[in-house]
Order: C-alpha cells, then sequence, then structure tokens
C-alpha cells in the first residue's frame, strides 16, 4: 500500500488508472518558492517535504509526494488566486511555449528518492472570450498555471513534448521508477 501526500485528485485518478493501490494523506505545506530558487530546485524540495512530512506519520510505509511547477521563461506560475490572475496567466501563456516541471518523491522512515520531468507546452493563441469563458468553468483555479491539460484546458494546447502525464502533474514512469527501485515492481494486474 502507497500512502499519496496530496490533495490533487489528478494524481489520485493516475494512481487509480494504473491499479496501484494507495490511500491519500494530505500534507499541509506552504509553497513558496526560497529567493533565488530554481524551479526544477522548488518542485523538487517540496515533492520531498510532502512526502516526508506525511511519512512521519505513516512509519514503515511508502509515501508518494510531487508537485508540478509551470514557468514562463524563467518566472514560476502558481494556482491562480482570483479569476482575474487566471485571465492575467492564460493571456501571457497564449501562443506561446513554457515548461511544466513535475517532481515526485518516495519517502519511507526518512530515507527518500526524488526524480523530476520538464515537458514543454505550446499554447495556441488564444482570444480574451475564450480564455474567459474557459476560467468560468472554474477549472483553473487549483491548477498550476491556470490550466488543466486534461479537462476542458486541452482546448488550449497546440502541442507537448515530453509527458503528458506530467502536465498532469504525475509523471507515471518517474512513479514506477521509483516505486521499482523501492523493490517494488510495477505489476499490471493486482
Amino acid at each position: 500500500m502507497i500512502v499519496l501526500a496530496s490533495r490533487s485528485p489528478r494524481r489520485r485518478q493516475l494512481l487509480e488508472m494504473l491499479g496501484i493501490e494507495h490511500i491519500v494523506d494530505p500534507p499541509d505545506l506552504p509553497e513558496i518558492p526560497e529567493p533565488g530558487e530554481l524551479p526544477e530546485s522548488f518542485a523538487v524540495r517540496l515533492a520531498r517535504e510532502k512526502a516526508l512530512q506525511v511519512a512521519a506519520r505513516h512509519p514503515g510505509d511508502y509515501v508518494l509526494g510531487a508537485d508540478t511547477v509551470v514557468v514562463l521563461e524563467q518566472r514560476m506560475l502558481g494556482k491562480p488566486a482570483t479569476p482575474a490572475e487566471a485571465v492575467k496567466m492564460l493571456s501571457e501563456l497564449s501562443g506561446r511555449e513554457h515548461r511544466v516541471i513535475s517532481a515526485v518523491a518516495l519517502a519511507r522512515d526518512g530515507e527518500v528518492s526524488e526524480h523530476y520531468d520538464v515537458t514543454r507546452v505550446w499554447f495556441r493563441p488564444l482570444s480574451l472570450e475564450l480564455i474567459e469563458a474557459y476560467v468560468a468553468t472554474g477549472e483553473p483555479m487549483d491548477k498550476a498555471g491556470a490550466y488543466g491539460v486534461q479537462g476542458y484546458g486541452a482546448v488550449l494546447v497546440q502541442k507537448i513534448e515530453g509527458d503528458f502525464y506530467s502536465v498532469m502533474g504525475l509523471p507515471v514512469r518517474l512513479v514506477v521508477d521509483l516505486l521499482e527501485g523501492a523493490g517494488i515492481p510495477y505489476r499490471f494486474t493486482r
């Protein structure tokens, strides 16, 4: 049994899709970058801290933490606090390329392993009308960069270079690698 240290319903759905048995125990951490912290370091640090915090409550269990950061040029775009902020973020992403960095960490009894993935995403040019209609769905409000590629946000994307599941927030192949490294080989049937 794996403990998922996340509130994300998408991460839970991906583990369910893979048939990986798990329970959910969300962490309670501030998601604030340290001064000068690079996006990759920030995502890895948060994934590690989430996994370690929850692992302290589950001795002997493997705990999976994850974090996803959207980066436009060198600026990290977090989760929008308001619909107006979501409109602003999506307007900035319109017609441009950005990077999605997803990190995963597997912790058990103070030991932790971690990986991260970088995926490039291009948005098609978006009208303000389309952006406002998308924001009105409510979908962008709990997502880094203000969009969910697996939902309505799919219509915003022109091209993805890299791991689709990483853009959803959980790089599946890296999770399997971490589990296999811990002696838990993936099986297609459970």
